[in-house]
């Protein structure tokens, strides 16, 4: 489809994004990053479905930390019919840059068991009777991991079809898949900075990553970090395209470690077009050094409380939500009008206590569009909240969107 805009003709696509481990998530992160994602379509808890202008898939998953795959929609048809599906397919595979077996896999996206094996071998025997030697590469699930997809190279010079069933119109959509999530880039940002602390506790890059774009999306210039520890948010909005970086924390090792993976950052990806800075500073003091209505976004992860031991979780809470309001307080005063806070609040497991910081005249805002609100897949607190955990661990994380 396309619409005649300013420019010319605006040419709009209809995309797939395989959703991670936290739907609602990964959804509000969509959403905040495409103005257009408020009438995509919740197809079921690993897929989202959303319309819009054309875009590079490759660039845009580097800067999803919630989005496994992203892939291009081609067509529908009527559930269980092999034949045509298969038939489908045949029109999307193109092998003539593709040097030696020509690789392709298939993933279905649906509740019920499906098999697969005679849409496989459909488009293995077409490949032989067009000359072209294939491989089908397969798994035990009835996906394709982005491990896999990567490793196979089945995106660029092999292809990965996708398989999403609609159950209320009894149809099946059929995409393939442009980009998958940069696991090898994500791991070694974690894993080869230069300065880690295991002890303090780091963010996932890819968390980082959802915090950045739930704080500001395409629209702040400035973000600020002022809890950076040792730079997880910075170095991630820094790779994001973010041009001026501000990070603070009280600690003096922290703010080394911050500056030494930053600049390790812009060694290795080779970046320049950016401004930071970083400084030893106690968030209550924030507006003493920061210029008041200044700041765009503030994405960050506080110090949570103790993460071992036994916990007294009285205590604890009294302690955070005293530090949080003064936090917000300082938030308030260098943000802009309609400026964001995305930020961790701790929860803690055992008792399932929910921290109740004073909110300084900040509002809570609901991450997803209002046509997904009340989606009973999509899971959010009481208060519009978005809780983040594993099963055995002792605190969960419960991240919060903030406005001025």
């Amino acid at each position: 489809m396309q619409e005649t805009g300013f420019f010319g003709k605006v040419k709009y696509m209809k995309y797939f994004f395989i959703l991670g481990n936290n739907p609602t998530l990964s959804i509000a992160e969509i959403c905040s990053v495409f103005p257009s994602a408020s009438i995509g379509r919740f197809v079921n808890e690993q897929v989202f479905i959303l319309e819009t202008e054309e875009f590079d898939a490759q660039k845009i998953i580097r800067k999803l930390g919630g989005t496994i795959k992203i892939g291009i929609l081609k067509g529908e048809l009527p559930d269980g019919n092999y034949q045509k599906m298969a038939e489908s397919l045949f029109k999307l595979i193109d092998f003539k840059d593709s040097e030696g077996k020509f690789k392709y896999g298939i993933s279905y996206y649906g509740k019920n068991r499906f098999n697969i094996k005679p849409i496989g071998m459909e488009i293995k025997n077409f490949l032989k009777n067009a000359g072209k030697s294939a491989r089908w590469v397969v798994s035990r699930e009835p996906v394709l991991s982005s491990v896999v997809v990567e490793q196979n190279k089945l995106v660029g010079s092999g292809a990965e079809f996708v398989l999403i069933p609609e159950p209320e119109s009894k149809k099946t959509l059929i995409g393939k898949t442009s980009a998958v999530q940069a696991f090898k880039e994500l791991s070694f940002r974690d894993y080869g900075r230069p300065k880690r602390d295991d002890r303090s506790g780091m963010l996932p890059p890819k968390l980082a990553q959802i915090m950045i774009n739930l704080a500001g999306g395409k629209k702040a210039e400035t973000i600020l970090d002022p809890f950076c520890g040792s730079g997880t948010i910075l170095t991630e909005a820094m790779l994001m395209g973010y041009t001026n970086i501000i990070g603070t924390d009280i600690s003096g090792k922290a703010v080394e470690d911050a500056k030494n993976n930053l600049e390790w950052v812009k060694e290795k990806f080779r970046i320049s077009n950016f401004e930071f800075r970083i400084y030893g500073l106690s968030v209550t003091e924030l507006s003493k050094k920061i210029a008041p209505n200044s700041i765009g976004a503030i994405a960050t992860e506080p110090y949570l409380g103790p993460q071992r031991g036994k916990i007294d979780a009285k205590q604890t809470i009294k302690d955070l939500e005293k530090l949080y309001s003064l936090s917000l307080e300082e938030f308030k005063k260098i943000l802009k009008p309609g400026g964001r806070v995305a930020m961790v609040w701790p929860v803690i497991t055992r008792s399932q206590d929910f921290l109740n910081p004073d909110l300084s005249g900040l509002k809570i805002v609901n991450p997803l569009p209002e046509n997904l609100r009340n989606n009973k897949t999509l899971k959010l607190t009481d208060r519009n909240t978005v809780i983040y955990g594993r099963e055995g661990q002792k605190v969960w994380r419960e991240i919060v969107v903030l406005e001025k």
